[in-house]
């Protein structure tokens, strides 16, 4: 066999292998020598088949099996003996000419390929124990209670028709009937009946809440409004649309008391044990706000510490997945990137920036894994799996079955239960101090990621 490399250029290398067809035969012959006494064919007795006569039928498929498996260990070897970490599948290629394949497949020439592919570059993990990370920590307040609970208690109100010809008003349930047209043609899911919209719940596209105030039960009339330029509908986003609506209820909201009877309602034995539910609900949301803010700080540590050039075949692969993604939701809203603010090389630039601090940061937490030992237990997995189902009620089969059966599903479940027991392992070498804050100082960095209203 002879090796010789052709291409190292950074990550990027190549070799041309040659194996002899002596080699090769000698391969071959060893399968056939070993298919002899499992094939059965007429005129002869079993393990009685001459290996000539075997090679005559089977001859150019146990090749074609030698060729496959010599390249698989061939490529092994080299990849093994030279240290070499596989940042993607390496690319094969043989010959493709019909006489040169007619050769090689009868054991006239010898096998010459290529392999062509690209390395992850050695990491140099930096000293954990160095880092310093801030855990911001917000107590929940009486008030953060309070809030909670009357969050329940307006989701909870009850409604109670109004007198005779009297007309809506903001807080006010409304129920209606309408046909929405656009340009004067209806379209699909734009009729409802029995439909109650609450006025200034916001759950309507924009306008048509507002326009319902000084309406009465009986009445009738032409609503406008716009459905958003990123509706989930993209029939429908960015378009303007008319809905001819008539009331037939106007309810107004009944004040709630939050008492031990209120409780009672929601299943808890008092108020009481009401409030515990509620500050306990919002410790586990402030703690998943904390993890969140000290995880993100941990990545961006890593990030900092560990600067190197990464295969620029993963690089491609994560910003095409991002990209494809962008450009499919930005047709959907109807949107360009001037409404972004940005031009499409710079909202390139951005995301091909993005795309490399992702590899990264996946190559740099696989590398601590793989160094000390940290894996994802079977039962982690399943146990995944079971909450996924448990958040689908009444498609919990369908949900087990699409895991079970779907590989690359499970291996997504699998990274982030990964990603987080790495970063565990990190906290726990690192420095990592306590930060007293308000709550809004917990969220601020989510709420400021969220688009405006």
């Amino acid at each position: 066999m002879q090796v010789t490399e052709t291409l190292s250029e950074g990550l990027k290398h190549e070799f041309k292998i040659s194996v002899s067809a002596a080699d090769l035969d000698a391969k071959a012959d060893a399968k056939l020598v070993d298919l002899k006494d499992k094939v059965k064919l007429n005129g002869f007795r079993p393990g009685k088949v001459p290996v000539a006569h075997i090679k005559k039928i089977y001859g150019r498929s146990v090749m074609a099996e030698t060729i496959d498996q010599t390249i698989r260990d061939t490529n092994t070897q080299l990849f093994t003996e030279r240290g070499f970490r596989l940042a993607n599948e390496p690319k094969i290629t043989m010959p493709t000419e019909q006489k040169e394949v007619e050769e090689l497949l009868s054991g006239k020439s010898d096998l010459t390929y290529t392999v062509a592919f690209e390395v992850v570059p050695p990491i140099q993990l930096a000293d954990f124990k160095s880092f310093q990370v801030e855990k911001p920590v917000a107590d929940v307040s009486d008030a953060d209670v309070d809030d909670a609970i009357k969050r329940i208690a307006d989701a909870n109100r009850a409604y109670t028709a109004k007198g005779e010809g009297a007309k809506a008003e903001s807080g006010d349930r409304v129920t209606v009937n309408f046909k929405g047209t656009i340009d004067g043609v209806a379209f699909d899911g734009g009729t409802g009946e029995g439909i109650q919209v609450v006025i200034g719940s916001n759950t309507f596209i924009p306008g048509f809440e507002d326009q319902l105030i000084g309406i009465a039960a009986g009445d009738t009339r032409t609503v406008k409004a716009g459905f958003p330029k990123n509706y989930a509908n993209a029939q429908l986003a960015g378009k303007d649309a008319e809905f001819e609506t008539t009331a037939t209820l106007v309810e107004a909201p009944q004040d709630v008391a939050v008492d031990d009877e209120f409780a009672k309602t929601l299943g808890l034995e008092s108020l009481d044990k009401l409030k515990e539910a509620a500050r306990e609900r919002l410790v586990a949301e402030f703690s998943g706000a904390t993890r969140q803010r000290v995880k993100r700080a941990l990545l961006d540590r890593l990030d900092e510490a560990h600067r190197f050039d990464a295969p620029q075949s993963l690089v491609d692969e994560e910003f095409n997945l991002m990209w494809n993604s962008v450009k499919a939701e930005m047709d959907s809203a109807g949107k360009t990137f001037a409404d972004e603010d940005t031009t499409e090389d710079k909202a390139r630039d951005e995301y091909r920036k993005i795309a490399d601090r992702r590899v990264r940061l996946g190559l740099v937490l696989s590398e601590i894994g793989e160094k000390n030992k940290i894996t994802v237990t079977d039962d982690e997995v399943g146990r995944a799996v079971i909450e996924r189902a448990r958040s689908m009620p009444g498609r919990e089969k369908e949900v087990w079955d699409f895991y079970r059966n779907n590989a690359n599903a499970l291996a997504q479940l699998r990274a982030p239960i990964y990603e987080d027991k790495v970063v565990d392992f990190i906290l726990e070498l690192a420095n990592v101090t306590e930060k007293k804050v308000a709550r809004e100082e917990l969220y601020k960095d989510d709420e400021a990621d969220k688009p405006a209203a």
